[in-house]
């Protein structure tokens, strides 16, 4: 180990870089395959709001001009729409951005975080990027279980991160389960609910996060533009939570970190409330399609109110993946959560639905 390597902060010597879902050219560059599906990040099939398309080049005019380091448009939108006040919220980078902002003002050596087992692997990475301990709890049925997750958390727990629903597995916890929680949370201990796909789940017993911050101080609920609003290129997300955590998350975060373009194409997304109901829509209906085909195949899944779904193969993945990519289509292995056996595949349209099930058909046939 070099030099370099022995100055670093030791949290991050543990860790690996995240890997993203592959992308559609390198496929084409590795494979020579011009015919590809790509349903391995839980991107919106429909893509953006048609007026951002329609308005790009009058957002693009002023690129030699800062963005607005406030973001005062964007926070005014929020703040409307969602009935949260301006100074509750913090803008970022994606909702990843907000995440390791909470993390950097909270976290440091000698304290822990404590996520539930198959969670979102960013909430470890900037755990052990600021030196501090991730304990991970086993899940009942692949759900978070608050119970457990409860019982251990001990004075040196400062922050729990809990994605609802949960990415990859696509299960939730409901509005009493975590009313509960959050009233047996001790106060000096910050929960963070991750409400990535918020926009997606209709069930009645759902909890909006949004609602629950009021009566719980210590309860940050990030949010964002990448999934439901369809603009995961421009990497916009926020944080919603008490004003003086946002304060202090506001204190470190970079003055630009969000370009004018994401800014624009926010307000032009929550604007278009009917993009994003014809998206929910698509999703229902993509549920029902892939798990009406992955039945047919007898491969069990995960129940999802997300817009993925996770399929068990009852053995190693990868090689069902590797086989996938020969076909043109790109899921994602799910081996760094915990479920090796495990592929995770995002709802597309009808067709990219139909084209990732004939492959998966054909890859199964194989002998």
């Amino acid at each position: 180990m070099g030099w370099f390597h022995e100055a670093a902060n030791p949290g991050i010597l543990s860790l690996a870089p995240y890997q993203p879902g592959l992308p559609v050219e390198a496929l084409e560059r590795e494979l020579g395959i011009t015919e590809i599906v790509k349903l391995a990040s839980n991107e919106n099939p429909l893509g953006p709001t048609p007026r951002l398309v329609e308005e790009l080049d009058v957002v693009l005019a002023e690129s030699a001009r800062y963005p607005d380091g406030s973001a005062y448009q964007l926070k005014a939108a929020l703040s409307k729409k969602f009935d949260v006040s301006v100074d509750q919220l913090t803008i970022g980078n994606g909702s990843n951005d907000v995440l390791e902002l909470l993390a950097r003002v909270f976290l440091r050596p000698g304290l822990k975080s404590v996520v539930p087992a198959h969670a979102f692997v960013v909430y470890r990475l900037v755990t052990a990027s600021l030196g501090a301990t991730l304990v991970e709890v086993p899940c009942d049925d692949f759900t978070p279980d608050l119970e457990a997750m409860l019982a251990m958390i001990d004075s040196e727990t400062r922050m729990v991160f809990l994605a609802n629903p949960n990415n990859p597995t696509g299960t939730w916890v409901k509005r009493d389960q975590l009313t509960a929680f959050l009233s047996a949370v001790p106060k000096t201990v910050l929960v963070v609910l991750d409400e990535a796909y918020v926009e997606y789940v209709e069930d009645s017993d759902y909890p909006n996060g949004l609602t629950l911050i009021d009566q719980y101080p210590n309860l940050i609920v990030t949010r964002t533009f990448s999934k439901a609003y369809g603009l995961a290129a421009l990497r916009l997300g926020y944080a919603v939570s008490h004003p003086d955590i946002a304060d202090l998350m506001n204190r470190i975060r970079q003055p630009f970190n969000v370009n004018s373009t994401a800014l624009a194409a926010g307000l032009l997304a929550l604007e278009d409330d009917a993009h994003v109901k014809l998206g929910v829509k698509v999703n229902r209906d993509g549920l029902k399609q892939l798990n009406l085909g992955l039945e047919a195949f007898k491969l069990p899944v995960i129940p999802s109110v997300g817009n993925f779904l996770t399929f068990d193969l009852g053995r190693d993945a990868l090689p069902v993946y590797q086989s996938l990519l020969q076909e043109g289509v790109i899921v994602r292995p799910i081996g760094v959560y915990g479920l090796p056996n495990h592929l995770r595949v995002s709802v597309g349209t009808e067709t990219e639905n139909a084209f990732f099930l004939a492959a998966l058909g054909r890859v199964l046939a194989k002998p």
